[in-house]
């Protein structure tokens, strides 16, 4: 039923809906803001939707094995292919100045997963409706228990990332230093990409693909545009999937619209704002320079 634009809306009413929700929009992006990071600036901006489909497709055979969707059978299905697609973007990594840039690889894996999933939801009786339940997820039936162990799985995988942080940051964003300190480069990056599979796979049964590619990119590309700081563009990404997510949810409850499909428009909302901030601040320096 879709609510009358008209009325006011009180937050006790939007909260006893949307409280499961708006606490996973909370808890759970943070550690994809984090990576968002990496993964800009990395250049393989496209490495998650090919992670989070490399899972659905593992999703669609455990499916295809007579499993429900909410059996564990279908997060370790998820996970392992994940995994598997970790394996391949460690050793695909190819040098700086190659011919072949890891992007196009990334592309690709996506497509072939994609395609492959599509091939295999045909087959099932509800193909349809879990194919769009992969793109967009369904938010507003997310359980207390997945909130939290996902919650305590970031945990521990942020954690890790704290210890090693000059590891991984001299990965992503020194990678010739990284070298010429003898770095044994293929296992950290299958370290990053392994523990990034957990992520990707985790989010995408709560939020679906799409969610998780926007709650990755947007919040960093936001960042990167408004500071050269890494730990400013971090606050600034928390802060922009943080009230993203909030004007998504309400939207969504005041419109009746699909949840996922709502936050991630909000962000891109935040994007087209924090282009024209950007934009306004340049050319303002200009005008300052040329006085």
């Amino acid at each position: 039923m879709i609510m009358d634009v008209n009325v006011p809306l009180s937050w006790s009413e939007i909260l006893a809906v949307m409280h499961r929700p708006l606490v996973a929009c909370l808890l759970l992006p943070g550690m994809l803001v984090y990576y968002g990071l990496h993964i800009v600036r990395r250049g393989i901006i496209f490495v998650d939707l090919a992670l989070a489909q490399i899972a659905t497709l593992g999703t669609c055979v455990c499916l295809l094995l007579g499993h429900e969707a909410t059996d564990l059978h279908t997060y370790y299905w998820s996970l392992g292919f994940t995994l598997g697609g970790a394996l391949i973007f460690t050793f695909t990594r190819p040098p700086r100045h190659a011919r072949v840039p890891l992007e196009a690889l990334v592309g690709i894996v996506y497509v072939v997963a994609a395609a492959a999933g599509i091939l295999l939801l045909s087959k099932s009786a509800h193909g349809k409706e879990e194919l769009q339940k992969t793109l967009v997820g369904d938010l507003l039936t997310v359980s207390w228990s997945r909130i939290w162990i996902t919650a305590g799985l970031y945990a521990v995988i942020g954690a890790t990332h704290w210890t090693f942080r000059r590891i991984f940051i001299a990965l992503s964003f020194q990678p010739d230093s990284a070298r010429a300190r003898g770095l044994k480069v293929r296992l950290w990056d299958f370290v990053f990409y392994a523990l990034f599979g957990l992520v990707v796979t985790s989010f995408v049964h709560v939020g679906g693909v799409l969610l998780v590619f926007s709650y990755l990119i947007v919040p960093a590309v936001c960042g990167n545009y408004l500071t050269a700081s890494l730990r400013a563009a971090l606050g600034i990404g928390w802060l922009v999937a943080t009230v993203s997510s909030g004007a998504g949810l309400y939207a969504s409850y005041r419109w009746d619209v699909p949840t996922g499909a709502a936050v991630v428009c909000a962000l891109g909302v935040a994007l087209l704002l924090a282009v024209i901030l950007a934009g306004w601040r340049e050319r303002k320096s200009r005008i300052a320079a040329a006085k």
